[in-house]
């Protein structure tokens, strides 16, 4: 228990940090003194700029890694499988191309985008659900199926963005995975939608915890196995849906956080899950800091960023996996 609060501790920490890092860090600079004692009152302009042009992108970053890091840890559950993230596996590829059937076809509904999105992301797990059974649900089925209804979503996305521009109709990029240019609307949707998913994500740990167990012990407790794994994959595709519609695809966090998160704070999902959702924001939040300052004033995305960590990792865990079941 004291490890586990030193690390909460730790995370926080640099979290705060990080976002006070992040705030005054720019082609506008500002003191950490004049922004954190002016942030709640409009006597500095440079802070109140600052406060429009990165609050917002901070914000997204923050609920976006927390939200996707939750989806991992529970989907990652309810699958029995370390490899699960809804960037890999398809979950988030749909949860888009659904989000840019409606902002571009549908603009003035754009405060709906995060249930769309959900509706596109509960069709990818379904068709992964569907198409991976065979007398149970294996691991590397898992991630190969969803690989494919990843690359059938992405390919979709791209023949509808090729049609638009053929038809003089350019699509909105608000589902790009880049969190630069967001706006105080973003942050409305990615609060109000996000406190939903991460709330209910946190009431769900009881049956994350049991669904460690073997189905039939799960049962003979008194769980409902079925109707928990589809409650859970429920808040985990929503959780993916919502940092997809605000923040674009951004692959492997809810690979990487939980993972980690499990090798200092236990397997024990009271712990894990509020864990994950913190290192979740942070490394989101750290590697858009990263993208947006190293080659200042152009970026590099936090997706791009993501990606050339997640990928090695991900061979790491299936060369890992590979051993385990070779023992």
């Amino acid at each position: 228990m004291k490890k586990s609060i030193i690390s909460f501790v730790t995370v926080s920490v640099l979290l705060i940090i990080t976002i006070v890092y992040s705030a005054i860090t720019g082609s506008i600079k500002v003191g950490a003194w004049d922004f954190v004692t002016n942030l709640f009152s409009s006597s500095n302009e440079q802070v109140e700029i600052v406060k429009d042009l990165r609050l917002p992108r901070i914000i997204v970053s923050l609920f976006s890694g927390a939200a996707l890091a939750l989806s991992g840890a529970l989907l990652q559950s309810v699958l029995r499988n370390p490899l699960a993230d809804a960037g890999v596996i398809g979950v988030s590829s749909g949860a888009s191309f659904f989000s840019l059937l409606l902002v571009t076809l549908l603009p003035q509904y754009f405060f709906w985008t995060p249930l769309f999105a959900f509706i596109g992301g509960t069709v990818s797990c379904f068709l992964i659900y569907l198409l991976s059974w065979r007398s149970g649900l294996h691991p590397i089925r898992i991630l190969l199926i969803g690989i494919a209804i990843n690359a059938m979503f992405v390919g979709l996305t791209q023949a509808f963005i090729t049609v638009c521009s053929y038809l003089g109709k350019i699509p909105d990029q608000s589902t790009s995975s880049n969190l630069s240019m967001r706006t105080w609307n973003d942050v409305q949707i990615v609060t109000t939608y996000g406190l939903i998913g991460i709330i209910l994500a946190f009431f769900l740990y009881p049956w994350c915890n049991m669904l460690l167990l073997q189905d039939k012990t799960a049962r003979n407790l008194g769980l409902n196995v079925g109707m928990a794994r589809i409650v859970i994959s429920g808040v985990a595709v929503l959780l993916a849906a919502i940092a997809t519609a605000v923040g674009g695809v951004i692959a492997f966090i809810g690979l990487l956080i939980p993972h980690i998160s499990r090798n200092i704070v236990g397997t024990d999902h009271r712990l894990l899950l509020p864990f994950s959702a913190l290192s979740g924001a942070l490394l989101i939040l750290l590697a858009d800091t990263f993208g947006r300052t190293i080659i200042a004033p152009s970026e590099i995305p936090a997706s791009t960023i993501m990606a050339i960590i997640g990928g090695p990792f991900l061979i790491f865990l299936l060369k890992r996996s590979d051993k385990v079941h070779a023992d």
